[in-house]
């Protein structure tokens, strides 16, 4: 886990296998994540890193829910920096989940580059 300590509180950040590198930022999914789930008709939100040969990585988002895709780029545009904002965003009818039933990240980023998966 990754975190921060300000004022005698240590606050949880994100998980370092998730942390996406893009153009040399580092980018906590959960930051774009929160804010994604702030867009009206978003049920589920996970936000992945998948290899980029300009990037390194670049950033998706996977979302579920009614909300449209141009609604989410518009509220991104407006509360992220550039380098965060997903380079592709996608509606899925639901998510992978493991046996703590939590989204399966990395089986989300094996659809990316169509690996097997193990321990989900």
């Amino acid at each position: 886990d990754l975190g921060r300590l300000e004022r005698d509180r240590l606050w949880l950040v994100d998980r370092k296998g998730d942390m996406i590198i893009t153009g040399g930022y580092n980018v906590y999914p959960s930051e774009v994540e929160n804010v994604i789930a702030e867009v009206p008709g978003v049920r589920e939100v996970a936000v992945i890193g998948v290899a980029d040969d300009d990037w390194g990585q670049r950033i998706v988002a996977l979302y579920t829910g009614t909300a449209e895709r141009e609604d989410i780029d518009a509220h991104c545009e407006a509360r992220l920096a550039a380098y965060k904002k997903p380079k592709e965003v996608l509606r899925r009818t639901g998510f992978p989940l493991n046996s703590t039933g939590k989204i399966a990240k990395s089986v989300l980023r094996a659809e990316f580059t169509n690996q097997d998966v193990d321990g989900v």
